[in-house]
């Protein structure tokens, strides 16, 4: 990794500190002290921390196959490209590259958004020769992150589930799932709704460097909270787990236990393409004394690599420290009673749209 000069005042409010290159581009610059001072001239004469820009698109497909034996998914469907919490270790963060943009801050200030996504999504569920299959709601990127307060993708994707019956799970950060449960608890109660909340730690301070626009954890609690006592079932994701930095696991599970969520999972950081290099950069500015620590056990669970996507180990890795952090979770979740009565969902009541349009007798 190439030294930078990266100056605080970027960090303000985002994960990565620069728009690193991605990898396809063919050349790359970093900045350099020439020991006249430029560096400093720079940082002074730097605009303010970069506004976050939204680019619409017309989406062809909104729906997602997924044959890959290691997620327990087989359809998925994200409203969104980018992400503006600016997670330093979202796995997601290399699709940005094939935009022409860069995986670091355009990742969070550059976002896309499916204008489109309902009507498409209503032409896909209405085909022939479609089949109900539980569709997962931002996998990749969080489907209410904070530009869901007005764009209001993500709710007409749940209105157009609700009108034809179809089983939906969805995942996020953000407290703003409550403002939709006027349509998931009902669909919850009919076993076509479940919401998982993501709690990666309790520290607040940690939180807001990981995950800096992303609600604080005792305000994701009480969204796990909001929607157990509206009957939705809940889980929680204590993912990604990192060595040295994400240590109170067990403390997580007891809280989001407490607060209602029923199931759980994990997976430990994963750092593929530029994900490797920005987290590498990361750690040097927040945790410069344990970086070199920090890593070695990641390449630990890695086969000595920063990253392996082989099946079998991408999501829980391999190794002492991979089966070390693997005990702990399942020795946590039985002792507290996790993932003990799994609800199915009901796929027999899926009711295929009419066309654009036509409304229904029934």
């Amino acid at each position: 990794m190439t030294d930078a000069f990266i100056p605080i005042s970027a960090l303000k409010g985002r994960g990565a500190a620069t728009r690193i290159a991605h990898r396809f581009e063919k050349e790359a610059r970093d900045a350099y002290d020439d020991g006249w001072g430029t560096l400093e001239n720079e940082e002074a004469d730097a605009p303010s921390a970069p506004q976050t820009e939204v680019r619409f698109e017309d989406a062809k497909s909104v729906l997602s196959d997924n044959d890959s034996p290691d997620i327990p998914f087989d359809r998925s469907l994200n409203p969104y490209r980018g992400c503006e919490h600016g997670c330093i270790y979202c796995f997601a963060r290399p699709t940005h590259s094939y935009l022409n943009l860069s995986p670091g801050l355009d990742f969070e200030t550059k976002l896309i958004a499916k204008r489109n996504i309902a009507e498409v999504l209503r032409h896909e569920l209405g085909k022939k020769n479609y089949r109900p299959s539980q569709i997962a709601i931002g996998t990749a990127t969080d489907c209410y992150q904070p530009i869901e307060r007005e764009l209001r993708l993500t709710r007409s994707v749940i209105e157009v589930l609700r009108d034809t019956n179809h089983p939906f799970a969805l995942v996020t950060k953000s407290s703003a799932v409550e403002r939709d449960l006027d349509l998931i608890a009902p669909m919850a109660a009919r076993q076509l709704a479940a919401v998982y909340v993501t709690v990666t730690t309790l520290d607040g301070e940690l939180a807001r460097k990981l995950e800096p626009r992303a609600a604080a954890p005792h305000r994701r609690l009480r969204t796990i909270r909001t929607l157990a006592e509206a009957g939705v079932p809940v889980g929680v994701s204590v993912a990604p787990q990192i060595p040295f930095v994400t240590e109170d696991m067990e403390q997580v599970l007891e809280a989001a236990w407490e607060a209602g969520a029923r199931c759980a999972f994990y997976t430990v950081i994963r750092l593929p393409w530029e994900v490797a290099p920005l987290f590498k950069q990361w750690l040097e500015l927040h945790y410069p004394q344990r970086a070199d620590r920090i890593m070695a056990r990641i390449r630990e669970m890695r086969g000595g690599k920063d990253y392996d996507a082989d099946f079998a180990t991408r999501m829980k890795g391999s190794g002492l420290w991979a089966e070390l952090i693997g005990q702990r979770f399942q020795k946590a979740t039985r002792r507290i009673g996790f993932n003990r009565d799994r609800i199915p969902m009901n796929l027999g009541a899926f009711r295929p749209p009419g066309a654009a349009g036509q409304g229904s007798l029934f």
